[in-house]
């Protein structure tokens, strides 16, 4: 491991004076020769510089340790979860079982091997990096991406990547989807997506993925294997589709979507990935409410009708910390863990905040 030392002149451990020869004759407080005993290692211990060093490999040692462990993402309920999520900055949730992504933030790298990109709503942070992830999967060889939109911004989508088609000069090829709320997309044989109502400043919508499996009906659980084989030959439907929460993303809402009945699937999905940009009393529900975002309180008081196995909290305000950072200002920010601890108590789904992006006291 190689390790990058900066130290400013003031902090640098005088073992020789500036300026002036080394020599026995030189009047100054750390002599290095072998008449005082005193050698260059026990001089650097005795400055507190090698436990200097000794710190930075450790912290160093750490940071890598976890940024590895960031790397692999969440594990929740069967699912691999990754990506970042930074209010007003950027947005980008992937689910690599299912190959896709919900909104595209500016295009983290491993989002561009996801297929499949929901798009909540058009603010920047996160549809800005949707031209570059199409124009990575070109160069990259991979087939054109399938983009669900809410319907009434397929058009400027359209004009978007018209614009940059234009001014590269590029192909840009897409599947653009405009998928309204109660429509049903199938991604795959045993995959389908719906989107759900939610409440944002402009337009936007949330999205659920249910698993698709079929079940033999109840009037046919009696019957014995030739049976039941003899009447599907026949032509007779024998089974029932039944379809499956897996996992509901919001985006950018205020937390009413908890309170439609409509939204039921969301709120019993195996994971609930929800928005909670603001933590502490410092903000109010009413600013969260008129910026269109959801106060961490107000998931607590809609707690009776969360059906999740699992929540993931995303979309934080850069304002927060991991942990509280004792700044002596009366101003004092609530830390995205224990606000998290805090949720927990209330609900039986584990609470899980997604925090890449967001500073550490340990790193």
């Amino acid at each position: 491991m190689q390790i990058s030392l900066t130290l400013s002149p003031s902090k640098v451990p005088i073992l020789f004076p500036p300026h002036q020869p080394i020599s026995a004759a030189t009047p100054k407080t750390c002599r290095v020769s072998l008449q005082t005993h005193v050698g260059p290692v026990h001089a650097l211990k005795e400055s507190g510089f090698l436990p200097a060093i000794g710190r930075a490999i450790e912290e160093e040692e750490y940071r890598l340790a976890r940024s590895q462990v960031a790397r692999k993402g969440l594990d929740l309920e069967g699912y691999t979860i990754e990506g970042i999520s930074i209010g007003g900055q950027e947005t980008c949730v992937i689910v690599p079982e299912f190959k896709c992504a919900f909104d595209i933030g500016r295009c983290p790298t491993r989002a561009i091997h996801q297929n499949f990109v929901f798009i909540t709503h058009a603010h920047l942070d996160h549809i800005g990096g949707l031209p570059m992830y199409v124009a990575s999967r070109g160069l990259y060889s991979l087939k054109p991406p399938t983009i669900f939109v809410p319907p009434c911004i397929k058009e400027d989508v359209e004009k978007l990547f018209d614009i940059h088609r234009a001014m590269g000069q590029v192909e840009l090829n897409i599947d653009l989807v405009p998928l309204d709320i109660g429509e049903t997309f199938e991604m795959r044989n045993n995959l389908v997506v719906r989107p759900f109502k939610t409440q944002h400043v402009i337009p936007s919508q949330g999205y659920v993925i249910y698993s698709v499996r079929k079940k033999l009906k109840k009037q046919y659980i009696h019957l014995k294997g030739k049976q039941i084989e003899k009447l599907k030959k026949s032509g007779v439907q024998i089974t029932d589709t039944v379809l499956s929460p897996e996992v509901a993303f919001t985006g950018d809402t205020t937390s009413d979507y908890m309170r439609d009945p409509r939204n039921a699937d969301a709120l019993r999905a195996k994971i609930l990935i929800t928005e909670a940009t603001f933590l502490d009393q410092n903000y109010s529900i009413e600013h969260a409410r008129q910026h269109g975002h959801t106060h961490i309180s107000e998931i607590m008081e809609n707690a009776e009708w969360i059906r999740n196995k699992a929540i993931l909290l995303t979309h934080f305000s850069s304002r927060y910390h991991l942990e509280n950072f004792q700044t002596g200002s009366p101003f004092q920010l609530q830390d995205i863990h224990q606000a998290v601890s805090k949720l927990q108590s209330k609900v039986s789904a584990k609470v899980v905040p997604l925090t890449e992006g967001f500073k550490s006291m340990h790193t």
